[in-house]
């Protein structure tokens, strides 16, 4: 079952991010294989769209030293640590049906040792929600953004701060809200200038984004 994986160990080297497991449509063979190959080089892993069903079908010795998170579906093998320090990342949500998607954005920050800032349930349905949060946004170089519905938030947050904004539409929502396309062509055709936009719940791709972000702010500030 190896013999369906190539792994690239070497991204973290030459991109600063290394490759994670998206499990959704793998076997359960297929992940303890990929789980076998990064123990063999004692390499530590992210793995995303880990349902509870599918980490629970995994062995015993499969999940020994995996830390996993039934709340964002993501399991990372170790060793790690929590990362210290002061957040460099907001990551908010307008409602508490997205937190599953930007808690995947919080891991994967995590397993990068990049800290965030959690902001919940701040939607534009009870708008001084957020803005009573501005102060706070505004000390973070990036913010991640995820919503649902009409995804609003999206260009009121981009208007608010002068960090990067990264917009994460969500598939919260029914009606013509249902599957996250309209929070999606909001996020797209957003006015607020400066506004960059990931697919639908891919929270894993806008904490990746926010790292290459944060690196060049870092590059900008030390020239």
């Amino acid at each position: 079952m190896a013999a369906d994986v190539i792994f690239d160990f070497e991204r973290q080297r030459r991109i600063g991010l290394s490759e994670a497991v998206f499990c959704s449509g793998k076997t359960t063979l297929q992940i303890s294989a990929i789980l076998a190959l990064a123990r063999g080089r004692n390499s530590p892993l992210l793995l995303t769209r880990l349902t509870p069903d599918a980490a629970a079908a995994l062995s015993d010795a499969d999940r020994a030293g995996l830390d996993y998170d039934q709340h964002s579906h993501t399991a990372i093998l170790g060793p790690w640590q929590p990362p210290a320090g002061a957040a460099q990342v907001a990551v908010v949500t307008a409602g508490t049906s997205d937190v599953r998607v930007a808690r995947e954005a919080i891991r994967t920050l995590a397993f990068h040792d990049q800290a965030a800032t959690a902001i919940t349930d701040v939607g534009v349905a009870g708008l001084w929600r957020i803005l009573a949060r501005e102060d706070e946004l505004r000390r973070h170089p990036v913010v991640i953004v995820i919503a649902g519905m009409e995804g609003a938030l999206f260009s009121v947050v981009t208007g608010m701060v002068g960090g990067l904004v990264i917009a994460v539409p969500t598939s919260t929502g029914y009606g013509v809200a249902e599957g996250g396309r309209t929070a999606l062509h909001s996020a797209l055709a957003s006015c607020a200038p400066g506004l960059v936009t990931v697919n639908i719940d891919n929270g894993y791709g806008a904490a990746c984004a926010a790292i290459r972000a944060l690196g060049l702010h870092t590059a900008l500030k030390s020239s």
